[in-house]
C-alpha cells in the first residue's frame, strides 16, 4: 500500500475536503484526487462520499482514518529509527509569526532543514492563532504572552517590550503616566486583549480600548508611528523607530511584564522527535543570544 496516499487520506479526512487538504500538501488538486481514487481502487471500500460541496468521510473512511494515520506515524518511526542518529524524515508544518518569522526564525528554519535533508518543511507565516490541530500544524512558534489552552507549550527565550507612541501623539495628547490614565488614551491592539503592566513586582491588569486594531505587530508598529496611539510592541519592533525618534517610550514606571517566545504543540504524551529537535535548536539560538532580532544557528 502506497504510504503516500495513506498520508493525503489523512490529511483529506483531517482538513476536511480535497482543496484544503491539497493547500496543507502543496500539491494540486488533481493529485490528490487520483491518489485517493487509487487507495480506494486498492482496498476495494468507498472512503469518501464526493458532492459539489466537497468530500465527507464515509462510515468506512471514519475507521480507516484512525488505522491510517497510525500507519503513517509508525513508518515515520521505522523510518528514523533506520536513519544515522540524529537524522529526520517526514514532513514538518510549523505555523509562525510573519512580524517576526520571516526575518528571525526563517535562518533557524533553514538551518534545521539543511542537518536534516530527508525532512520537509512546510512553515505558514501569519499573525493570527491558527488552531493547530483543525489545520494540521505539528507545531507552531508563537511570542508575547499565551493564552490558556489545552495546547502544550515550551518556552524557548524570552522577549521584552515596551508601550511607545509618537512625539506628535504625546504633544497632542500627552504621556499616560498611570494604568488609570493609559485608559483615557487611544490603544492601537491586535484584538480585545488586555494589557498587563508591572507595579513594582505586581502585575496589573488592565482592559484599554481603541479604534485602530489589526493582527499584526508591523501594522500596529506602522499606527504608532502615524500617531493613532499608544501601543504595546515588543522592542525588536520598535527599537530602530525610538532610535530615529519615531517612537517614544511612555509608562516608564509601569512597563509590561517580560513575555516569552514558545514552541506550542497539540496536546499529547510524547512529542514527534522532528519537533523536539526543533525546540532544540530554538533554545540553542536564543541561549547565544537573547535578543531575538539576532538570533542565527552557530
Amino acid at each position: 500500500m502506497d504510504i503516500e496516499a495513506l498520508r493525503t487520506f489523512v490529511e483529506v479526512a483531517d482538513a476536511g475536503g480535497v482543496s484544503p487538504a491539497a493547500l496543507r500538501l502543496g500539491l494540486p488538486k488533481s493529485i490528490v484526487s487520483r491518489r485517493l481514487a487509487r487507495l480506494e481502487a486498492e482496498i476495494g471500500i468507498q472512503l469518501l462520499a464526493r458532492s459539489t460541496r466537497g468530500a465527507a468521510l464515509t462510515e468506512a473512511g471514519a475507521t480507516f482514518r484512525d488505522h491510517a494515520a497510525r500507519a503513517c506515524v509508525e513508518i515515520d518511526t521505522a523510518r528514523e529509527t533506520l536513519l544515522p542518529a540524529g537524522d529526520l524524515c517526514g514532513r514538518l508544518r510549523i505555523a509562525a509569526p510573519i512580524s517576526l518569522g520571516p526575518t528571525h526564525f526563517a535562518p533557524v528554519l533553514a538551518e534545521f532543514a539543511r542537518r536534516h535533508p530527508q525532512l520537509h518543511i512546510h512553515t505558514s507565516y501569519s499573525d493570527r492563532f491558527v488552531d493547530l490541530i483543525a489545520e494540521g500544524f505539528d507545531c507552531a512558534i508563537r511570542v508575547g504572552t499565551l493564552q490558556d489552552s489545552n495546547l502544550i507549550a515550551r518556552r524557548v527565550g524570552p522577549l521584552f517590550g515596551k508601550f511607545v507612541a509618537s512625539p506628535d501623539y504625546v504633544r497632542t495628547h500627552g504621556s499616560p503616566e498611570t494604568p488609570q490614565e493609559l485608559l483615557t488614551h487611544q490603544a492601537l491592539m491586535q484584538g480585545t486583549e488586555s494589557w498587563q503592566l508591572l507595579d513594582g513586582k505586581k502585575v496589573v491588569t488592565i482592559h484599554p480600548q481603541g479604534r485602530f486594531k489589526a493582527d499584526s505587530g508591523l501594522a500596529l508598529a506602522v499606527a504608532a508611528v502615524a500617531g493613532l496611539g499608544v501601543a504595546a510592541l515588543p522592542d525588536y519592533l520598535i527599537d530602530g523607530h525610538i532610535a530615529s525618534g519615531a517612537l517614544v517610550t511612555v509608562m516608564k514606571r509601569y512597563p509590561p511584564p517580560p513575555a516569552g517566545i514558545y514552541v506550542i504543540r497539540p496536546p499529547g504524551q510524547h512529542p514527534a522527535r522532528k519537533v523536539r529537535v526543533l525546540t532544540e535548536l530554538l533554545v540553542e539560538c536564543l541561549e547565544q543570544d537573547p535578543n531575538p532580532a539576532s538570533i542565527s544557528p552557530a
